[in-house]
C-alpha cells in the first residue's frame, strides 16, 4: 500500500466511523508496511515465533549462512542438528520440515497464494502445521497487500480498538471483527491505523 493509498482510504474510514474522524488528526496517518512474499517468508515466519524481532534475526542470520538459498528443497537436504545449531528449536525445525514437504509435495505453494481469494489464503497457510489464522492474515496484509483484512486476534490491534471506542476494555476478537465491519473496504488500512494509535494515542 502506498502512502496515496492509505491517505485516500483514511478519508473513507473518517467518513465511515466518527471515531476514526476524531483520532486522524491527532495521530496522524499510518506509514505503509511491507515484507516479502514467498518460501522465505513463511521460514522466517517460522523462526520468529514467540522470539523478539532481536532474536529472530540473529537466528535468520546464522540461517542464511547455513543456506544461501532458502528454497523447500535446501530445507529438507538439511540436517535437522544443523537447524537446531543454527538456533531453531525442535518443534520449529519440525514446522519448517513440513512447509518444504508441503511445497515439494504441492500441496502448498507459496507462489500460487496470490492467485487465490482471501478466505482461501487463509484455508491454504492454516492448513500448514505451525500457522494459525493470524499469521495468515499479516501474510495477507503485508506480503500480498490485499487492502480489506482485519487480524483481530492481535492483542495490540484490540487494545487500540478498545481505547478508539472508548471501551472499559479490549473487544473479544468475534466483537472486534463485527466493530469494523463498516471500515470495508479497508480494514487493513483500519489495522495499520490501529497499530499507529496503539503508539501513538494522545493522552
Amino acid at each position: 500500500m502506498t502512502p496515496e493509498t492509505i491517505e485516500h482510504a483514511m478519508q473513507a474510514l473518517a467518513k465511515a466511523d466518527p471515531d476514526i474522524a476524531r483520532a486522524l488528526p491527532l495521530v496522524g496517518a499510518p506509514s505503509p508496511r511491507v515484507r516479502d512474499k514467498g518460501f522465505a517468508m513463511f521460514f522466517s515466519t517460522i523462526v520468529s515465533q514467540q522470539l523478539s524481532t532481536e532474536a529472530a534475526r540473529a537466528i535468520m542470520g546464522r540461517v542464511n549462512t547455513l543456506l544461501p538459498e532458502l528454497h523447500a528443497k535446501a530445507v529438507i537436504d538439511t540436517e535437522g542438528q544443523a537447524l537446531r545449531d543454527a538456533g531453531l528449536s525442535w518443534r520449529k525445525i519440525e514446522y519448517a520440515k513440513g512447509l518444504a514437504e508441503a511445497e515439494l509435495a504441492g500441496t502448498f505453494s507459496a507462489d500460487g497464494l496470490e492467485h487465490l481469494s482471501d478466505e482461501e489464503v487463509i484455508t491454504t497457510i492454516t492448513a500448514l502445521r505451525g500457522f494459525g489464522r493470524w499469521s495468515a492474515e499479516i501474510y495477507l496484509m503485508f506480503s500480498l497487500k490485499r487492502p480489506d483484512i482485519f487480524p483481530a486476534d492481535d492483542l495490540a490491534l484490540r487494545v487500540a480498538l478498545g481505547r478508539l471506542k472508548r471501551m472499559g476494555d479490549k473487544p473479544t476478537p468475534k466483537q472486534a471483527r463485527q466493530m469494523v465491519e463498516q471500515w470495508a473496504p479497508w480494514r487493513s488500512v483500519g489495522s495499520l491505523f490501529l497499530w499507529h494509535y496503539y503508539r501513538g494515542e494522545p493522552l
